[in-house]
């Protein structure tokens, strides 16, 4: 074989080496989620690792999912597997969001800057202010701000739910939570902390308002964090530790969601 053919059969084996390597986009990882301790209460928390896996899922051409079997089923027939899910705030009869939802950059439901009728008492957690949001832009970086802050802001994010009340707010607890409260049930969560990343966390008992806030701000090291729901509410989807929660409420209404 001369020269000139053995650099041709070289450059060929060359290229043909790197044809044949596959190029695959990333997959979602699912959370690490694991149980934790907090002045005797008991906690399941989540941590993800690249805020931008979290998606928001609300329905699908059959109405909402209402459960994470059902999302879990819709993203099966997709090719995608449910890794993790979780409440993702508070909705009304017809499961639709009571405020902001923003779904892949749609914005499907308006932020709501509703106050609480005066003299009305107990006031609706959503509307005890402040109440906030949770966001991941598109950059992939997630935030919580309260919902005067978001307004101001003038976001475009990829995803985004609001809720209430704020939990933590630039490290301090909200103003009306109560030490000591007897107002105890279980409740779930999301804040961001050191670095960006974001934690979810569920109470696997009853706890109140202030508890809840202060496993975020000093267990968990979240400056910002935001309540989700309480009681039927609360749900959590993670085959890492079986669970799939049903929500006697009749369903959920917007869900967080990792899949891949």
């Amino acid at each position: 074989m001369s020269s000139a053919s053995l650099r041709t059969a070289a450059v060929s084996l060359l290229f043909g080496a790197f044809v044949i390597l596959p190029v695959t986009p990333a997959l979602a990882a699912a959370p690490s989620c694991a149980k934790e301790e907090f002045e005797g209460a008991r906690y399941t928390v989540c941590e993800v690792g690249d805020a931008g896996d979290i998606r928001l899922f609300w329905d699908g051409e059959d109405g909402p999912y209402r459960s994470f079997s059902a999302l879990s089923e819709a993203l099966k027939s997709g090719g995608e597997e449910l890794r993790f899910a979780m409440n993702a705030g508070m909705y009304d009869t017809n499961f639709r969001p009571l405020g902001l939802y923003v779904e892949e950059g749609s914005e499907r439901v308006g932020i709501s800057t509703a106050e609480a009728t005066a003299g009305s008492q107990p006031v609706p957690n959503f509307l005890k202010k402040p109440n906030g949001v949770f966001y991941v832009g598109q950059d992939g970086k997630a935030g919580i701000l309260t919902t005067e802050e978001f307004v101001a802001a003038d976001l475009e994010p990829r995803i985004a739910t609001q809720s209430g009340p704020m939990l933590v707010i630039d490290g301090a607890l909200h103003p009306m939570l109560i030490p000591n409260s007897t107002d105890k049930t279980a409740r779930s969560g999301v804040g961001v902390c050191e670095n960006g990343v974001v934690r979810f966390a569920v109470s696997d008992g009853r706890v109140n308002f202030h508890e809840f806030a202060r496993l975020f701000r000093d267990q968990l090291g979240c400056a910002n964090a935001l309540f989700l729901d309480g009681g039927r509410g609360v749900g959590l989807y993670s085959p890492e530790l079986r669970r799939n929660d049903f929500s006697w409420h009749g369903g959920y209404g917007p869900m967080f969601g990792i899949a891949d």
